[in-house]
């Protein structure tokens, strides 16, 4: 079956392809002979009422110095395509929203939307892992900073995070007698604007920040390592940290069991498990990463056996 898929995503010219697993995924779609359609965001748009998408016909190749060759834009219905991956990285702002309504639209006529829509508006990456307290670590979440402040007092070693960022950005490890704690909180919760996650700093992030993939609610067997740089407490790729894959722990595989029926239930059917030490910290499931990376390492194909996963569903 032919399967024409399309990619919401980010400017294709200015990924990493070596590293991006948007691209993992078109690869694996074009292997199976589906068409490809490349879309930004700003080419969703409702008119006549109907879901349109301005897309580019694209081809696709594993070459850090040539990726894509890509078509004219041209225009059709959004409900026309059989699948459309939604690939846009955080923040997580209206615009982000908005484009969900869209998408939801074209789901409601038949396309298969991954991951689904009202899931992406749901299922806040951080607040959604605090489903699953049995995994987790102390957390709180307020915009309240004396609330925070009780926290950072009781728990001695805190990380501070905003709700809606990625990549490590705006991260604060802060301590009761930290000098700045009082500017960090009035920054962070924009003098009580914005809502603020705290949670007890796990020290085994030093071992690494692991990401474990799950595909239609299933743990990839191995994980990424992201192993933070010298005087980082974090470990994100985009942070500077250094991946390494590795077996996955049976910990880990038990946190995975604990949410994978939920991502499934939810039609989540690509997400990524952010865990250190004993403790899920995150669920990312807008555009997790890191699957090239594992591929490398233990010569999978995780972004094939996704498609093999739509392909099913959709037959």
């Amino acid at each position: 079956m032919t399967i024409n898929i399309g990619i919401v995503m980010d400017p294709i010219e200015s990924i990493t392809p070596y590293k991006d697993s948007s691209l993992a995924m078109m690869l694996a779609a074009q292997k199976k002979g589906w068409r490809l359609h490349y879309i930004q965001q700003s080419g969703l748009y409702l008119e006549d009422n109907k879901v349109k998408a301005d897309y580019r016909s694209i081809k696709v190749f594993d070459n850090n110095e040539k990726w894509f060759e890509a078509d004219a834009i041209e225009t059709m219905d959004a409900a026309k395509l059989d699948v459309i991956l939604m690939r846009i990285d955080p923040p997580f702002d209206m615009e982000y929203i908005y484009t969900t309504y869209l998408l939801e639209m074209a789901e409601q006529l038949g396309s298969l939307i991954v991951n689904k829509p009202a899931s992406l508006r749901d299922a806040n990456e951080k607040l959604f892992a605090t489903q699953f307290p049995q995994c987790c670590t102390d957390v709180m979440v307020s915009r309240d900073p004396q609330k925070l402040r009780d926290f950072v007092i009781k728990f001695k070693d805190v990380i501070l995070k905003p709700l809606d960022g990625m990549g490590g950005q705006s991260i604060f490890r802060v301590t009761p007698d930290d000098v700045n704690l009082s500017v960090i909180l009035e920054t962070m919760l924009n003098f009580g604007q914005n809502t603020v996650m705290a949670q007890k700093f796990i020290p085994e992030i030093t071992a690494g920040d692991k990401r474990i993939l799950m595909v239609n609610g299933n743990a990839i067997p191995y994980t990424l390592a992201r192993i933070p740089a010298a005087g980082e407490t974090r470990g994100n790729i985009a942070a500077g940290g250094t991946g390494k894959a590795i077996p996955i722990t049976e910990r880990e595989q038990w946190i995975a069991d604990q949410v994978g029926p939920s991502l499934k239930k939810m039609g989540i059917l690509f997400a990524g498990l952010d865990v250190i030490g004993d403790y899920l910290t995150e669920i990312n499931i807008t555009s997790p990463t890191c699957i090239r990376e594992i591929d490398k390492q233990f010569n999978l194909d995780i972004a094939g056996q996704l498609m093999d996963c739509i392909e099913e569903i959709k037959c």
